[in-house]
């Protein structure tokens, strides 16, 4: 009688959208770590400054806000140094729009990639969650030396236990920028004009997220329209746990932690539906 052949592997089609197979994803850890040394590598490759960029452009903006929202429009930052409060709010926007406009992007910027060979086709979401991590992790060396620095000049900043906080708004930032980024990803893959749009509301939403004005800045009337954006309260968080100083309620954090989880189920279940045929319409 013939032997029948034994496969190590069998990749079938996935029918239903709520068979994710996460276990997969820790399979392929390896490739998760070679794409996110890609990335980083060579984002800055063959550069004359290279990595020094992720420093100068945070610096950049932060002076340019500076001079502009600050000395010139005279907007209040809480009683903070203004490029301390610029900056802190540079850095956790940065991480977010980031991972949100090129998780955005990923069916059409790598469908060399997915139409060539088999990968769990989350795994390049993750990479960019993770290789956007590694910048986050240097720009927020920078804040931590401004922030040493307007110390030593005897600005009042309290550090507390609340700087503990500062990995939880960093995951909680992770999961909406994720599940946010695979909807419109699902979304891109048929209309494409939905790219531009994106690009044009994220610029729209820092100007109504606290990046620029400080929630306690704002009338009442006004605030509640500022509080409906889910990076409000993560950003007003962070400067609480750094600096001691920002808008901080429980109610604000767990409707910005409901919000991302929403978000991050949907765009899952939906990015999960749309790659098993995305290669033909992209």
């Amino acid at each position: 009688m013939e032997k029948k052949d034994q496969w190590d592997t069998v990749i079938l089609p996935k029918i239903n959208p709520f068979d994710l197979n996460l276990r997969e994803i820790w399979e392929y850890r390896d490739l998760l770590l070679l794409l996110i040394r890609r990335d980083f590598v060579a984002m800055y490759k063959q550069t004359i400054l290279g990595p020094i960029w992720f420093f100068l452009q945070p610096l950049l903006m932060t002076l340019v806000f500076t001079f502009v929202f600050g000395n010139i429009a005279q907007i209040s930052t809480d009683g903070l140094p203004k490029v301390l409060f610029y900056l802190s709010g540079i850095t956790v926007w940065n991480y977010f729009s980031n991972c949100l406009t090129e998780i955005s992007n990923v069916f059409r910027t790598q469908v060399h990639l997915y139409s060539k060979v088999y990968f769990p086709r989350l795994i390049l979401p993750l990479s960019i969650i993770f290789s956007n991590l590694v910048k986050l992790g240097i720009q927020f060396l920078l804040l931590i030396i401004v922030t040493l620095y307007f110390y030593t000049k005897g600005i009042d900043i309290s550090l507390t236990a609340n700087i503990l906080l500062i990995p939880f708004i960093v995951l909680l930032m992770a999961i909406l920028s994720l599940g946010l980024g695979l909807i419109i990803s699902s979304m891109t893959a048929k209309y494409r004009d939905l790219v531009h749009l994106v690009a044009f509301g994220l610029r729209l939403l820092m100007y109504i997220s606290p990046v620029i004005l400080p929630l306690s800045a704002l009338p009442q009337k006004y605030a509640i329209f500022i509080m409906a954006n889910p990076m409000t309260a993560i950003i007003e968080t962070f400067r609480y746990s750094l600096l001691g100083t920002g808008t901080f309620t429980i109610e604000q954090l767990m409707y910005s932690i409901c919000f991302s989880l929403v978000a991050f189920i949907v765009g899952l279940l939906y990015f999960n539906q749309t790659q098993q045929s995305f290669v033909d319409t992209v």
